[in-house]
């Protein structure tokens, strides 16, 4: 394991940057003294997504953009000038993609496509592409390694197996410093409420009842701080370029499991109820993701530091300090 890079004055592209994951990553660079540029996806309102919650003093640090992967011209304006990408804009919501999965091809694959050309036009010294663990649908063995096969159980997941294919054949084809992340379900502050663990939280403050989907699947949870870390190494180590590397803590859950578990923290029980318009088409259900961390532990010196419990316990003083951030009584696709 080498690492041959720092980001004290670099400057640095984050597409996605208003997302979950990517505000926690705009953060994290501005730590580390980087000169970053915040891609957010073009908006009216001139809203900038999850960065509105960053503090003042740290927004004064980060050039944002407004944008759209699925531009070309955009693109290549975004990453000039940048020695490292980091690739996160998508369209992640899995049902939604069930009813626009066009819109999901357009973003995930086209845009990732842009994203690329634009990095190897502009000779981009490290590019790392963001895929996810629904990439390889529910094990067929467990810990899943990056050498599962992988398998498109949504529209979403087949969109991000398309992106990773073209983010290794830019590696393969053009000599692209292509590395490829691949978080498992990372949770935290500023979370959206499509996803399940601040639905778990916003119900049950309401005190109302809590409407799930299944109860039985099973979830590898990563804190949100462990999934950037996971970034930051993969991004400085020379040992990642053309790989695919696991992020995720290696500890696997149920989502009834992580329902009591939750209730638990909160002090606080409510009854748990079915609600049918959240669960998947039968043969889309990833039932069981379990992370196999060791080849980060190899390549970088990226490790899980935070339990489970410690990052429940943090996520709920979030969206409970953050009421109006969330809606429980929608279901939010």
């Amino acid at each position: 394991m080498i690492k041959t890079a720092s980001f004290h004055e670099s400057t640095v592209l984050v597409t996605g940057a208003g997302g979950f994951i990517g505000s926690h990553l705009v953060e994290r660079l501005v730590e580390e003294g980087a000169k970053v540029r915040a891609l957010v996806h073009y908006n009216a309102r001139n809203h900038w997504g999850n960065l509105e919650w960053l503090p003042a003093e740290v927004l004064a640090k980060v050039e944002i953009m407004a944008g759209d992967v699925t531009d070309p011209f955009s693109m290549e304006r975004a990453v000039e000038g940048c020695e490292t990408v980091f690739h996160l804009a998508a369209l992640i919501a899995i049902p939604y993609s069930y009813a626009a999965p066009q819109s999901y091809v357009a973003t995930n694959v086209l845009g990732t496509l842009n994203v690329l050309e634009a990095c190897r036009k502009h000779r981009v010294k490290k590019v790392v592409h963001t895929s996810t663990s629904e990439c390889y649908g529910t094990a067929r063995y467990a810990p899943i390694d990056e050498i599962h096969p992988l398998q498109g159980q949504s529209p979403y997941s087949a969109s991000k197996i398309g992106a990773d294919m073209l983010a290794e054949s830019y590696f393969r084809s053009f000599d692209l410093p292509v590395a490829i992340i691949r978080p498992f379900n990372t949770f935290g502050p500023r979370q959206s409420a499509r996803a399940v663990i601040p639905t778990i939280i916003s119900q049950v403050a309401a005190g109302s009842n809590l409407r799930l989907g299944s109860l039985h699947p099973t979830r590898d949870l990563n804190y949100v701080s462990d999934t950037v870390e996971g970034f930051i190494e993969v991004a400085i180590s020379d040992e990642t370029v053309g790989q695919v590397t696991n992020i995720g803590s290696g500890r696997e859950i149920s989502i009834g499991e992580l329902a009591q578990t939750i209730m638990k923290l909160m002090d606080k029980t409510v009854p748990i109820e079915t609600d049918l318009q959240r669960i998947r088409p039968e043969a889309s259900e990833v039932e069981r993701l379990l992370c196999d961390n060791r080849k980060a532990l190899r390549l970088t010196n990226w490790r899980p530091k935070t339990t489970i419990e410690e990052g429940l316990t943090k996520t709920i003083r979030w969206v409970l300090a953050h009421p109006g951030a969330y809606k429980p009584d929608l279901y939010a696709t």
